[in-house]
């Protein structure tokens, strides 16, 4: 079901310093995002890619209520994993699928309470 890591994300509540710092480090600005968020303030997510090309993302994000640093997971159907996960009494959902510019997206906790996002189609 897992395919890939697709990134690590990470919250900054400066997102151009850190967009800065980690440019300064090799990281490349491959993306942006604005995105609406459901209390009406605006949340940016930014990609940065790695030197090596196969490499997955870094991507930062300022988003104040998700302060928590998350692993997302590319799965061919986010919606199929959801469903085919909903089977199993030990994930606890955080955000059931929901559409993003690119597809779907969905958080999970798994028991040791690690924070992992599906992203997909």
């Amino acid at each position: 079901m897992f395919k890939r890591l697709e990134c690590v994300s990470i919250y900054t509540s400066d997102i151009e310093s850190s967009v800065d710092f980690y440019t300064s480090l090799g990281l490349k600005e491959n993306w942006k995002v604005e995105r609406k968020l459901n209390n009406g303030s605006l949340c940016t997510l930014i990609g940065l890619r790695f030197p090596e090309k196969n490499s997955s993302e870094l991507v930062l994000q300022n988003d104040s209520d998700l302060k928590v640093m998350d692993i997302e997971i590319y799965v061919d159907d986010v919606v199929e994993a959801y469903n085919n996960l909903c089977k199993n009494p030990n994930v606890n959902w955080i955000r059931e699928p929901f559409k993003t510019e690119s597809g779907h997206v969905a958080v999970l906790e798994a028991p040791d309470k690690n924070v992992f996002v599906l992203v997909g189609k």
